[in-house]
């Protein structure tokens, strides 16, 4: 487990808020406490004066971008931000997770169009993660009325500076309410478990290699001391495996229902007689969707294994839908992949970048999608755009 969703892809992290938020303190958390994973990062400062990428270069080295002057959502377009990401997903690099610290007047749709129109093929979309000040989050909803339609978009909501406020639960119960089904959780000083956000590779895996973890003094006192006395937000976790294979129709309703506060599920799915040649790579966070189809090895145990990640997530309830999706049915449904196939990149589709931008979702769909989940699949059209 723990894998990317194909070998090559480095997931995107996008961090986004208004000035003040608490952004770079997210950041620099993240790097202090990364475990062996290397992070890249592409920081965009407003200003003559690149402070947040002052702030993080002596972490990062040759793996940071500074963006200075300019809001990146302005400043380049998707070719551009293109190039920035096959930098930092050059193979020598050994980057295992690529993050995009917004200016705090960045729009994060913007963002996240650029990233799910990338024709860089290294990169995969990681999450869209929106810091909020608990302390001063109702003054900048009267300044910025549009930080509710910023909430609406995320997949991951960090209420921070909760040690702050006096009425932090009224805050993050507002904040419920105005996200979309995302993973809301608290944090002081940026303390969010690494984790939640991507696959954190056990230091021992970087012989040779000295990452910025090592420099940090991690002393047996020090998570009851200063600011590390404010713990950092964990999260839940489901773990799921099965030796009898998934059934995709009853797969794609549980993921279609997946609850509030899961944030990402990722691991190897087994559809049996469906395709008995693949198994299937899923990665998904917030409401992104991508499966990836690889072959069996030729003495590997067909198993699916699955970890789910989430917030206030109720583990047996998950672990039973789970259950619910297995099927030791010997034959396939004719038509029982075509859910599972909307979400399988194509590469001879046409890609993002030459679609109208006001064609392209932000959730789930793919380049040339049509909806087969309410297409009669006997109707004359085309086929899905793999054989099952």
């Amino acid at each position: 487990m723990g894998q990317r969703p194909t070998s090559q892809q480095i997931p995107v992290v996008v961090i986004a808020g208004f000035l003040g938020s608490g952004k770079t303190t997210l950041l620099n958390h993240l790097l202090h406490r990364s475990g062996g994973s290397r992070i890249g990062a592409i920081v965009n400062d407003f200003g003559a004066i690149e402070i947040d990428a002052m702030a993080v270069a002596g972490a990062l080295g040759d793996s940071t971008v500074s963006l200075g002057n300019g809001c990146l959502c302005c400043a380049v377009d998707a070719s551009e931000l293109d190039g920035y990401l096959e930098r930092l997903a050059r193979p020598d690099l050994g980057i295992d997770v690529i993050v995009i610290e917004a200016s705090g007047l960045a729009e994060p749709q913007e963002l996240v169009r650029m990233l799910l129109a990338s024709e860089q093929p290294g990169v995969v979309y990681g999450g869209l993660v929106e810091v909020v000040d608990a302390a001063e989050f109702d003054d900048t909803r009267a300044k910025h009325p549009e930080i509710d339609r910023h909430l609406a978009l995320a997949d991951l909501v960090v209420v921070n500076k909760t040690d702050r406020t006096p009425d932090a639960e009224r805050m993050l119960a507002l904040v419920r309410s105005l996200s979309d089904r995302a993973a809301v959780v608290p944090a002081a000083y940026g303390r969010v478990d690494p984790g939640f956000l991507f696959d954190c590779k056990p230091s021992e895996e970087r012989i040779g290699q000295l990452s910025f973890d090592d420099l940090y003094d991690h002393s047996p006192g020090e998570e009851h001391t200063g600011h590390a006395g404010h713990l950092h937000t964990a999260y839940d976790s489901v773990s799921f495996v099965s030796d009898v294979p998934l059934d995709p129709r009853r797969l794609m309703r549980f993921l279609d229902s997946r609850p509030e506060g899961l944030y990402r599920i990722k691991g190897y799915v087994d559809f049996g007689p469906h395709d008995r040649r693949n198994r299937y790579v899923v990665h998904a966070v917030g409401r992104f969707l991508r499966f990836y189809p690889e072959p069996w090895a030729p003495a590997e145990a067909r198993l699916t294994q699955l970890v789910l990640i989430g917030s206030g997530i109720d583990a047996p309830a998950l672990r039973k839908e789970l259950e619910g999706c297995a099927s030791d049915a010997p034959h396939a449904d004719e038509h029982g992949m075509w859910g599972v196939l909307r979400y399988v990149p194509d590469p001879e589709d046409r890609g993002p970048a030459e679609q109208d931008p006001e064609e392209q979702d932000l959730e789930e769909r793919d380049p040339g999608d049509e909806d087969f989940a309410d297409r009669d699949p006997d109707e004359p059209g085309d086929e899905p755009p793999y054989p099952a």
